[in-house]
């Protein structure tokens, strides 16, 4: 069966649409600052989470006598990389 479109089906499409934004403006206005707090609090979480273990190692090492010398980690090797090329000298010419 086929419809026509009506006058009064477009202006209750362009109405709801106009009340679903007004709705949604509204609403955004009053959840926004509650959900940017939230969203802070989760950075600062997860900030605290990546950077804690740092605080913990700073506090350790205030806590050793002056010129005691600790190497947590030796290197296992230098490795060079000859596979660069070679260097060539060169004299501008004017």
């Amino acid at each position: 069966m086929l419809q026509e479109a009506s006058l009064t089906g477009l202006f209750k499409i362009l109405i709801g649409i106009l009340l679903f934004y007004y709705l949604v403006k509204v609403l955004s206005r009053l959840f926004a600052p509650f959900l940017m707090k939230y969203a802070a609090k989760k950075v600062q979480q997860r900030f605290g989470e990546q950077f804690g273990g740092f605080q913990n190692q700073q506090h350790g090492q205030k806590q050793k006598k002056e010129g005691e010398i600790s190497i947590d980690k030796m290197p296992q090797h230098k490795s060079s990389n000859n596979s660069v090329g070679e260097y060539v000298d060169y004299e501008e010419i004017d």
